[in-house]
């Protein structure tokens, strides 16, 4: 509470000292060069006192608040820089100002940027992606006013001098500025809420001010020369103590800021003119082009200026319409491209988003199967328990003769190797971990799984070329599972080369970040629907040939193994399995280049 008490107390001591100060220099400082000297000098710190107080918020990382913040400050600098001149004319040259005046295209601009920071609405939520948008809006709009003042003004000050149409156009204008500043900000604080709806209060009280002391200016020079160093500037200082105000109070109340963000998200949430498209900016900026054919229809059938303005003021609207137009396109195009990125970005989810419903299937699908499997693998294991115990009881009995007991070793090793077999289905299932993990040379595995089948190849047709790759690290894997995998991918593709009368399988492995990578390419017709094969019971073969566990078994394996398994149809024909496993980290002592150097295998190119 003393913080609070001690801000305001600063706030008062200023108005006090200031409306003060100038009043003592109106009122007992001598008509004459000493009082519009000193009246001078406080209208050109005054403009330094609230930039002052209005940069203090500049400091941050909220881009709204930092431009609505900055753009007041321009304002309040262009008024300075008109002042200046002013002080120049009439303490240096000793001078009235009289009309028209240079710097009045100063004082006109400097609502501009005022009414700009008005449209960045800095109490939303920033989104750093519109801040472009609105330097382009803004481009749009100084060139509009701009326009529109080198439209109404420029031509009785230069082309056909008329002190009396100069007055009244430049009033005109001014006024329609200074009451659209005044406007949007009593809109924003009817709109806002919390602190910001005070600071916009502050500001539509400044605008009020300064169009009241503006009106009333006017008439005293239609009366009266006019000077520095009256009472009647005294709204003009209580319209910039107004605005210095607006920035104590915004930094005084920052702490409160988190609160009202989050009240405004709320409300935003409710509200549909939240999005970037809907920004007073965007509106204003569209207006502003749309409204040059208008100008220029009523310059050509209803002004009944002289024909030197006339013509002056249609070759201002055409040349208008070239930056005008150029911005307008850019903002066009930079909604454009971030509309393409947004539509790109939203068909890079829908695609995660369809990967990650896959992989959920599957691995409901596999979860079902590896169920069945495990409930059925124990069901066997009983009685092959049984068989195995009675087995080795009779190949171990010495009583019964020697054909009996070779017979007997026979049922013991096939029950063993059956023993094995369900135990892999166990470890498919989950219900069984894989503990036969070591480092396993993978060309050598390969080599082997395609030994096996080259014998019974040679009259088909079929060849299966094994192209090792150099520098291949060792994986960490259980040798069997990896051999029943790579014997049944390798028996599909020779299935699928048998239908077209033949064919070549090659088989490469390669590293690639990280992992080995083992494709298997054949030249056959390709698959039908490559993202269903690893489905349990999906099959291409007829009744009675397959069975659709194949594939979904090498799945669950190879994902038991840490690695991945996918399919792909490649571009010349033919389809290609892609096996990644990891690499054993103790087993990387070449240099990346080696990596590099060995073959690298791009899946939408290889075979």
């Amino acid at each position: 509470m003393r913080p609070f008490l001690r801000a305001n107390g600063y706030v008062a001591l200023s108005w006090i000292l200031l409306l003060g100060g100038y009043t003592v220099i109106c009122l007992w400082v001598p008509r004459g060069d000493a009082r519009i000297t000193a009246a001078n000098l406080v209208l050109c710190l005054m403009p330094l006192f609230v930039n002052g107080a209005l940069l203090i918020n500049a400091v941050s990382p909220d881009w709204r608040k930092k431009a609505f913040w900055m753009l007041l400050a321009s304002g309040c600098t262009l008024w300075l820089v008109g002042q200046t001149m002013w002080m120049y004319v009439e303490v240096h040259q000793h001078q009235l100002v009289n009309d028209p005046f240079t710097g009045d295209i100063v004082f006109f601009l400097h609502t501009v940027p005022m009414i700009a920071a008005l449209t960045v609405q800095p109490h939303k939520s920033s989104n750093r992606r519109t801040m472009l948008y609105s330097y382009v809006d803004f481009g749009l709009m100084f060139c509009w006013w701009l326009y529109l003042y080198a439209f109404a003004v420029i031509p009785w000050q230069y082309l056909v001098p008329n002190e009396q149409s100069y007055d009244l156009t430049y009033t005109w204008i001014r006024t329609f500025e200074n009451v659209l500043f005044f406007g949007g900000a009593l809109t924003l604080a009817i709109q806002s809420t919390g602190y910001w709806r005070r600071i916009y209060g502050l500001l539509a009280a400044s605008g009020a001010v300064f169009a009241s002391r503006f009106i009333f200016h006017q008439l005293i020079i239609d009366q009266d020369a006019y000077s520095r160093g009256r009472l009647s500037d005294l709204p003009l200082l209580v319209s910039f103590l107004l605005l210095a105000t607006a920035g104590v109070y915004a930094h005084r109340y920052r702490e409160d800021e988190a609160k009202s963000i989050e009240a405004l998200a709320t409300a935003a949430a409710a509200r549909t003119d939240s999005d970037p498209e809907q920004l007073w900016a965007a509106r204003l900026a569209r207006g502003a082009l749309l409204s040059l054919p208008f100008i220029g229809f009523w310059c050509l059938k209803f002004s009944q200026a002289p024909i030197a303005v006339h013509q002056f003021r249609v070759l201002l609207t055409l040349g208008a319409v070239l930056p005008l137009g150029t911005l307008a396109f850019l903002r066009h195009e930079l909604m454009d491209r971030e509309r393409v990125r947004l539509l790109r970005a939203s068909q890079e989810s829908i695609d995660n988003l369809k990967r990650l419903q896959t992989q959920f299937v599957q691995s409901e699908k596999l979860a079902s199967i590896g169920q069945l499997v495990g409930g059925a693998a124990h069901e066997i294991n009983n009685p092959l328990t049984a068989i195995l115990g009675y087995s080795e009881l009779l190949a171990d009995d010495t009583s019964i003769g020697e054909k009996a007991r070779g017979v007997a070793e026979k049922i013991r090793d096939q029950a063993r190797r059956t023993k094995t077999l369900v135990n892999n289905l166990l470890s498919f299932a989950r219900q069984a971990p894989s503990e036969q993990r070591v480092p396993l040379d993978i060309n050598t595995i390969v080599n082997t799984s395609a030994q096996f089948r080259r014998v019974d190849l040679r009259s088909k047709n079929i060849r299966i070329e094994v192209q090792p790759g150099s520098g291949i690290p060792e994986v960490r894997a259980d040798m069997n599972l990896l051999l029943q995998v790579f014997s049944n991918v390798i028996n599909n593709a020779v299935y699928a080369m048998q239908e077209v009368g033949g064919g070549t399988l090659t088989v490469r492995t390669a590293f690639e970040n990280g992992n080995v990578v083992i494709l298997f390419s054949d030249t056959g017709p390709g698959m039908r629907e490559p993202h269903l094969v690893f489905d349990p019971f999906y099959t291409t073969k007829p009744v009675g040939q397959g069975t659709g566990l194949g594939l979904s078994i090498c799945y669950g394996l190879i994902q038991d193994q840490g690695g991945q398994i996918s399919c792909y149809n490649r571009p010349e024909g033919g389809a290609t399995f892609r096996i990644e496993l990891p690499a054993v980290p103790a087993a990387f002592p070449f240099s990346p280049r080696t990596a590099v150097s060995a073959q690298r295998v791009n899946p939408a190119k290889s075979a």
